[in-house]
């Protein structure tokens, strides 16, 4: 029911290091176990849909037929007899009117500057702002903007946030351009009546940010779990758009008519039936929720590591993730929100330690706190993962805003203090501002795109890993005779095999994890 993209690819990283003094006609070793597949089952625990294959193998624990393995496939395969049930119900859910107009729209952006206040925006300008706005508008099907307006205001809360004067020549100019289908207000929300009061001086549908961005949610919203959300995210609107409509001179009496005998009258059926929807998609979300935890767990069990990459919206998450994984399926878009659903893609550090990059949902500024906590549960991956890496567009004039945006969306997720203070900050697309440097030791310049500063970033990756999930560097003196050398390739990361032939023994340098070394010290003790 939830399915992540993944790829693998075959590199240079799959290559077997084996160095050391071989001596001629030596005692043959034992034949080395076939490379483990890559992380399959790690990625087949994001979601029943599994991997994406694409050739080629790379370290990891390998798929065998032991026990555990055959645990998870149960876990994985294991059916609810009332799974079609449920499947009906949440598609019904889902049967609903988009909030917007669908098909061509021509739209005039209004945008309110507050120019002094405690409302004047910070780190900002107007002109930036407006650019945003008409990137959200062009991220539409069919959807332009023809006229934009950057027009005074004393506050972007008022009832009709403009003065008299300001309105009278709005009204006459959206009235006098008839190619003008809808109004943008760059406001974060609309309060309802508000929004009533300008469609009918105007004449055209008025619509705010938070319906736009959601709007776009809507329309990029491929997986049942991130339909679902939109459709959770939709609910306050509808309930105002319920109470307004109410409100409207031609249906004042509505709301006190009681229906077939009922005892309710037409208001309270139809708040009754949206409290009814908001119950049922959060109980969908839950089942999903409780399925995503127990394929969380059938991860852990793998002991892949994960890298979550977050960031502003259109910063280069996507195309990042490409160049390190080397997965030409990845196909970044210059778009906002092409990223809806979490996807999972297998890549390796430089030690040859595979590990699963998660690609999230872009952050954007100016957005309720409402819309950010029906995607909780898609965002409950970022709070499990072992590293998080945040990725910065430095070439855009509003970088240390949407970093602050970034950070304190966060924060806002109640992530672990641990995982929080490890973030790993990226400045991208530093190919479009000529001699950058970080100022701070903190953070790797690249450019994702051209493969500039890559490797200093994966060395940085790699040393932020190994900490996060306790793996360390060893070398262990093994038996050639025995089983050890072929347990260690499926459950670490085999570095380097020093053989010493006339001892029977090799000196094997691999990456392990703390519970790996438990279980090898219980089986093989020294």
């Amino acid at each position: 029911m939830w399915a992540l993209r993944a790829a693998v690819r075959p590199g240079p990283g799959l290559c077997r290091l084996a160095r050391g003094r071989r001596l001629p006609r030596a005692k043959p070793l034992p034949p080395p176990p076939p490379p483990p597949a890559c992380p399959e089952r790690a990625l087949a625990a994001f979601g029943p849909g599994g991997v994406k294959r694409r050739g080629g193998e790379g370290r990891g624990r390998r798929d065998d037929d032991g026990p555990r393995s055959r645990a998870g496939e149960q876990e994985e395969e294991e059916e609810d007899p009332g799974d079609a049930e449920q499947e009906e119900e949440e598609e019904a859910l889902l049967r609903t009117e988009p909030l917007l107009p669908l098909g061509t729209q021509r739209v005039c952006l209004i945008h309110p500057e507050v120019k002094r206040g405690p409302e004047k925006p910070k780190l900002t300008r107007a002109e930036w702002q407006v650019a945003e706005a008409e990137a959200l508008v062009h991220t539409l099907d069919g959807w332009s903007v023809v006229e934009s307006m950057v027009v005074p205001s004393k506050s972007s809360d008022g009832k009709l946030i403009f003065g008299k004067g300001t309105l009278e020549h709005l009204t006459e100019k959206i009235r006098g351009t008839p190619e003008i289908t809808a109004v943008f207000l760059n406001v974060e929300r609309l309060a309802a009546p508000t929004k009533k009061e300008l469609e009918a001086a105007w004449g055209v549908q008025v619509c705010d940010r938070f319906t736009v961005v959601l709007h776009i949610f809507r329309c990029n919203a491929r997986t049942k779990e991130a339909r679902l959300q939109v459709a959770l995210a939709e609910l306050p609107l509808l309930r105002s758009r319920l109470k307004t409509s109410m409100a409207l001179p031609d249906r004042r009496g509505w709301g006190s008519r009681y229906i077939m005998g009922s005892g309710e009258s037409f208001v309270q059926v139809q708040q009754r039936l949206l409290k009814d929807q908001e119950m049922k998609i959060r109980k969908a979300l839950e089942r999903l929720r409780n399925k995503r935890r127990l394929l969380g767990r059938q991860r852990r069990r793998q002991e892949f590591p994960v890298i979550s990459v977050v960031g502003y919206t259109n910063c280069g998450k996507t195309t990042l993730i490409k160049a390190l994984t080397g997965d030409d399926a990845v196909q970044p878009r210059d778009q906002l929100f092409a990223t809806l659903d979490i996807t999972a893609h297998a890549g390796w550090l430089p030690s040859r330690v595979a590990v699963i990059y998660m690609d999230t949902i872009g952050f954007l500024s100016q957005l309720p706190h409402s819309l950010i906590e029906s995607f909780s549960a898609t965002l409950e991956d970022v709070a499990r993962s072992d590293l998080i890496v945040h990725v910065r567009d430095m070439s855009h004039p509003e970088t240390e805003l949407q970093k602050a945006s970034v950070l304190s969306t966060l924060r806002g997720l109640r992530l672990p203090a641990a995982l929080l203070d490890s973030v790993l900050e990226v400045h991208n697309k530093v190919d479009l501002v000529p001699g950058y440097r970080p100022a701070g030791p903190q953070a790797v310049a690249v450019s994702a795109l051209l493969g500039q500063g890559l490797p200093e970033l994966k060395a940085r990756l790699e040393d932020a890993v190994l900490r996060a999930t306790g793996r360390q560097v060893l070398t262990l003196r093994v038996q050639l005779a025995g089983a050890q050398l072929s347990w260690l390739h499926q459950e670490a990361t085999v570095q380097d095999v020093d053989v010493i032939p006339e001892a029977g023994v090799a000196d094997v340098t691999v990456v392990i994890s703390s519970s790996a070394y438990g279980r090898f010290r219980k089986l093989f003790p020294e």
